[in-house]
């Protein structure tokens, strides 16, 4: 059987070629006898496969020396509290834009640690646009300002960079991370859940500025300070070894493919085909401004909510995986990311013009 297409938003599917890769390296790696799983992280073949991964995500992010790269556990929601933690320093307010719901997690959270300020919100339209930066009530004394690019359970998504001024710009790029170029100089951390476009669960990368480090809180626990972990080289206790090599390996795919350019170019054709199909049958359709529709994650509803359950067994039928909305809001969705080829997705446009003409 040929491989299915997995549209989940995450764990999310992975390069084929890089499974293949982590299948014959699985038992020996590189002459080693020893599965990576089983390394040390402290040995020299663990090191070397760490470092290479730094160098590759730098390159590929364009990220510059006066940015540390952490390679954290816990996802991105152990974020939340980490950044808090880390940033507001002797401060007492940091700004917030709520645009769905991990943004509203990441505010929940950061309230555990001072005062928020919700600059914007997009509640009151189901979270279906973002407010006019020209709108927001921003704070100039705010510790930061910390944003969600791309809402993957709503599939909306930020056509433009906030303008933070002088306040550091914080940003949960788990699904936005390495799927197009992005300025990393206009942040001051950037943090993403591998689990998107980066690698398997379990991991989180933390790019964060220098100059940002060396201001927690003392009662922020070790494992979660910003400083200790950069000055360890991510290793201040035993890592996420595995994920961090299929990241390494995901990073080599993506410079083959021609770097985040190129893969910006693809996912833009991927995201709009499915769009315009969407948007010229009656029988689907996406409730987001078209402005903000997310390049990653693509929900979309049929026009009698009754047909889900039969949609979504004769998609499974197809080897059309994970389609299901989640649970918060319904309907389908279908994730995108990097390694989806565009294959994948005419064969989602195909069984949704068949299912339409059968059923609509």
């Amino acid at each position: 059987m040929s491989r299915a297409f997995n549209f989940c938003a995450g764990p999310a599917t992975l390069p084929e070629p890089v499974l293949k890769q982590a299948r014959d390296e699985m038992l020996d790696w590189r002459g080693t006898g020893m599965s990576v799983m089983e390394m040390s992280h402290r040995s020299d073949e663990f090191v070397a496969i760490a470092e290479t991964a730094e160098k590759d995500l730098r390159e590929l992010a364009g990220i510059s020396d006066d940015y540390a790269v952490l390679f954290m556990q816990g996802g991105a929601s152990s974020q939340f509290s980490t950044i808090p933690l880390n940033l507001l320093g002797d401060k007492t307010t940091a700004d917030y834009v709520n645009t769905g719901i991990w943004s509203k997690k990441a505010i929940a959270e950061a309230k555990r640690y001072g005062d928020v300020n919700v600059v914007a919100s997009s509640e009151d339209s189901g979270f279906t646009t973002v407010p006019e930066q020209s709108t927001w009530s921003t704070n100039a004394d705010a510790a930061y300002l910390h944003y969600t690019p791309n809402e993957t359970i709503g599939g909306l998504e930020f056509d433009f960079t906030p303008d933070s001024g002088d306040v550091p710009l914080v940003a949960d790029m788990s699904s936005t991370m390495l799927s197009r170029p992005v300025d990393v100089s206009r942040y001051g951390l950037i943090y993403a859940g591998a689990q998107k476009n980066i690698g398997p669960s379990g991991l989180v990368v933390v790019i964060i500025r220098k100059d940002l480090l060396g201001k927690a809180r003392k009662e922020t626990p070790t494992m979660m300070n910003y400083q200790v972990i950069a000055d360890n080289g991510s290793m201040y206790n035993t890592p996420a070894t595995y994920s961090w090599y299929l990241a390494g390996l995901v990073f080599k795919w993506l410079k083959a493919q021609g770097g985040v350019k190129a893969m910006g170019e693809i996912n833009y054709r991927k995201a709009k085909k499915l769009y315009d199909f969407i948007d010229a049958n009656d029988f689907y359709a996406n409730p987001i401004e078209p402005r903000f529709r997310s390049w990653m994650n693509v929900p979309f509803t049929l026009a009698d909510d009754a047909l889900n359950d039969d949609f979504l067994k004769g998609a499974d039928a197809r080897g059309l995986l994970n389609l299901k909305g989640h649970r918060s809001v319904g309907g389908m969705r279908a994730s995108i990311y990097n390694a989806m080829p565009e294959a994948g997705v005419d064969a989602l446009i195909q069984y949704m013009t068949e299912f339409a003409k059968e059923r609509g």
